[in-house]
């Protein structure tokens, strides 16, 4: 048999393997599913059973842009404009306080550029998780995923801007690429108020696009045209893809909020193939051989320490909101920047900015904080309640 097809063989018994019992292994070690298939694809690229491939890295690059696209869903547009403004106010305060502290450490640290991502990176992909186990009734938890869901925004246009920079430079490819990225927020604001405005005057027209009950699945067509049209632009443009994603599935959970199951519907395909593909993928990109190399393991515990004490500590803006314990909660909540803080690696890395080593000290900081943080809340949320309850 040719080498890459036994190549292609591997991965396809290995993924088989890993997507199908990386929930079990989930619940017995109490680890989020998302790091545990980064760390079983860890294990099995170190025995050479998850090699180099193309299309392995391929199908792993959509899974990306899908998760990114999922993370979308989950932001209705229209609700930013009915958030209250003293909560608005606390959460750009929060989203402030660490573009601030970013700002003042990158003169210290370098590159300045990177540390002006990472420190303020949110991602809602994991923080979503929460609300299966401690429902949608815990304050902290609410103001956790608006904070997040618009620090998400930020994090993600800024990673497209400085995208832009690592590859082209100063150039005028690079701001021929910041007109670009305005030309398509403008487009997707009007977009917004002309479908509100076409909604508003043909309130079935949704409905004949996504009707309630449908044996062609016309919704999930809908949506996955919009998704591909979408990352179609992205590459035209020259724009990051994960952006474009992003904002394509905001539209489906903004204008289509009558689907009540289709997120699910959405999610499950994703969670249960895409997306599990490109953690696995970002497992099999690290080498165990190099984890004590100086440089790996010390500075991947730094990013964890550093990162979430400064979270933490910024979340007491909200100590008179959410108190003591809902604040410290909150900080953790938001301490998990899984897949933005491997995207940002990733980038920095493919541009030969980063070393493998720094790399592979992301990877593993961003494992790290999903775990830690996990586990941390679950205690301080038992001795919270058992508190409550002795009171």
């Amino acid at each position: 048999m040719h080498q890459s097809a036994t190549n292609e063989l591997s991965i396809l018994l290995v993924l088989a393997f890993i997507i199908f019992l990386s929930p079990y292994f989930s619940k017995v070690t109490k680890i989020p599913v998302a790091p545990v298939e980064i760390i079983l694809g860890i294990l099995f690229g170190y025995f050479g059973l998850l090699p180099d491939s193309n299309l392995f890295k391929i199908v792993a690059e959509v899974g990306f842009f899908y998760l990114m696209f999922l993370a979308g869903t989950e932001i209705d547009l229209k609700s930013f404009f009915k958030i209250d403004k003293s909560i608005l106010k606390l959460i750009l305060s929060y989203i402030a306080l660490l573009y601030v502290i970013a700002t003042i450490l990158g003169a210290w640290i370098e590159p300045a550029f990177l540390v002006f991502i990472v420190v303020p990176l949110m991602s809602v992909g994991v923080l979503s998780t929460l609300f299966k186990e401690y429902g949608k009734d815990e304050p902290w938890l609410n103001l956790a995923m608006i904070t997040g869901s618009v620090g998400e925004v930020f994090s993600i246009v800024i990673l497209t801007l400085v995208g832009a920079y690592v590859e082209f430079g100063n150039s005028g490819e690079f701001y021929t690429s910041i007109n670009y990225l305005i030309l398509f927020i403008v487009l997707c604001v009007l977009g917004f108020k002309g479908l509100e405005v076409l909604f508003w005057w043909y309130p079935n027209l949704k409905v004949h696009l996504m009707p309630h009950s449908d044996k062609d699945e016309k919704d999930i067509r809908l949506s996955m045209a919009l998704f591909f049209a979408t990352v179609a632009v992205m590459i035209y443009l020259n724009l990051e893809i994960a952006f474009g994603a992003f904002i394509a599935g905001s539209f489906i959970a903004t204008f289509f909020d009558h689907k009540k199951d289709l997120p699910h519907k959405l999610g499950s395909f994703g969670f249960g193939f895409l997306v599990p593909t490109f953690f696995v993928y970002i497992g099999s990109t690290v080498d165990l051989r190099y984890i004590f190399v100086p440089g790996v393991l010390d500075n991947a515990l730094l990013m964890l320490v550093f990162m979430t004490l400064i979270r933490v500590a910024a979340s007491f803006i909200l100590i008179k909101k959410l108190g003591g314990y809902g604040s410290v909660l909150f900080g953790l909540s938001l301490s998990m920047p899984l897949t933005l803080l491997i995207a940002t690696a990733t980038i920095a890395y493919n541009a030969k900015n980063i070393t493998q080593e720094l790399y592979f000290a992301f990877i593993l900081a961003s494992l790290f904080e999903a775990i830690v943080s996990m586990v941390m809340i679950k205690i301080i949320f038992y001795f919270k309640n058992r508190l409550k309850s002795s009171s």
